[in-house]
């Protein structure tokens, strides 16, 4: 799937009260900008493009960083120098006046020349280094120039084979300790007749169950009260479906996890958003809270007042 090649020894440990601090870099157009992203959904800061002149400044050895810092460099960055950086990285990495020195570890992304070549055909994309010439001239150049810090680079990723969502998933299985942030999951209720919600990812509709609108001492309760929960509850539908949902749901939710997903909104409809959803909605909250997730409930129409003409007419042969 990759050719992603890491140093044979671990990772040089920063010193105590620093954390990481990666240079990212690679050929223009190889995947950069997608691997200070995804580690920036990581809880990482980045920064990219730093004129070199100060680097040194911004990995201070005396400076507290409370999380890990990824710098991105490349061929556009002011005062571009590879061997100079490749000097500054060993400077820093070496120990003075006795105190260890501060390890900077670097990441170089590449991909094959003639992907990058079709890639930038295919986006129209002006290579940093062309300038008038063939794209192919500008990599080929841009190539040589980089080479320095391909040697140096701790970790290598070939792009060429892989799609953005490839490279972020190595990415993450690389780099992620399990204190990145988690995927925020919301989970709502609302009423068709006023609207689908905009925001919603997986919509689950649950007017096949009988509707308690149509019970006299149900119609002005909703979906959090006892009685219009019980009555969903004797519906033969509703244990069933409400399986088969939140199994769905514990088999997506983990995938969509590692895929890089920041937010995931699952919304649960109903004819006026005031019962059915409602309840069913809490339901399968309470399954994926048992199952440790963590999720916000919100009801979208359950505050607004039942009115006769937001619900269909009952039907003999329908409920």
């Amino acid at each position: 799937m990759s050719s992603k090649r890491v140093s044979a020894s671990r990772d040089p440990e920063p010193p105590a009260g620093r954390e990481a601090i990666w240079l990212i870099t690679g050929t223009s157009g190889a995947g950069k900008t997608t691997a200070l992203r995804t580690l920036e959904d990581l809880g990482w800061e980045t920064i990219d493009n730093v004129p070199i002149r100060l680097l040194d400044r911004l990995i201070d050895q005396e400076e507290q960083v409370p999380v890990p810092l990824a710098i991105g460099i490349d061929t556009r960055t002011r005062g571009f120098d590879p061997q100079a950086i490749v000097s500054m990285v060993e400077d820093l990495s070496a120990p003075h006046s006795g105190s260890a020195g501060l390890p900077v570890n670097m990441m170089f992304i590449d991909c094959a020349s003639s992907e990058l070549e079709r890639r930038y055909n295919e986006t129209r994309r002006r290579h940093p280094m062309a300038r008038g010439r063939p794209v192919l001239d500008g990599i080929m150049a841009e190539r040589e120039l980089l080479e320095p810090l391909r040697r140096r680079a701790e970790v290598v990723i070939d792009t060429t084979s892989l799609s953005a969502p490839q490279l972020q998933l190595i990415i993450r299985d690389r780099f992620d300790n399990g204190t990145a942030p988690q995927m925020v999951i919301t989970v709502s209720s609302f009423g068709f007749a006023r609207g689908m919600p905009p925001l919603a990812d997986l919509v689950f509709d649950m007017r096949f169950l009988d509707n308690p609108h149509w019970q006299d001492d149900l119609r002005d309760k909703t979906g959090l009260d006892d009685p219009v929960r019980q009555h969903i509850r004797r519906d033969p539908g509703f244990a069933p479906a409400m399986e088969r949902i939140t199994d769905l749901l514990l088999f997506l939710l983990p995938r969509y996890g590692s895929e890089g997903r920041s937010y995931l909104n699952i919304a649960f409809g109903c004819t006026g958003g005031r019962h059915r959803s409602v309840f069913a909605a809490e339901y399968a909250a309470q399954v994926l809270r048992d199952a440790e997730f963590s999720l916000t409930v919100r009801h979208r129409d359950l505050t607004t007042r039942a009115a006769e003409e937001l619900e269909q007419p009952r039907r003999k042969t329908s409920r």
